[in-house]
């Protein structure tokens, strides 16, 4: 998986609404059937701060839930937006009718 696929997964997870690391690799899973690596993970939590797409609601015990941005909502929806783009003509150049 690449950097960016891994910010796209979490962006994605986000869109149901804030969560905790663990929380968001737990729902990556359920979404793909693997786990992000913690590097993976955090590093893209890490960029995606940095980047203004989430951000954190501050510290509960232990957990440090996110959430996605206005920004970072407008940046998944042209992503996937993209990549849906991408998908129906690789599909369809496969003869395979895009859903």
């Amino acid at each position: 998986m690449q950097v960016n696929d891994a910010q796209t997964l979490v962006l994605c997870v986000l869109a149901d609404g804030p969560m905790h690391g663990y929380a968001i690799n737990t729902a990556i899973e359920e979404l793909t059937g693997e786990r992000l690596g913690p590097g993976s993970l955090y590093g893209a939590l890490t960029r995606l701060e940095a980047k203004e797409l989430i951000e954190s609601l501050g510290e509960k015990g232990r957990q440090r839930p996110v959430r996605l941005t206005p920004r970072g909502r407008e940046v998944l929806e042209q992503e996937l937006r993209a990549m849906a783009r991408v998908a129906a003509t690789g599909l369809r150049s496969l003869g395979v009718n895009p859903a």
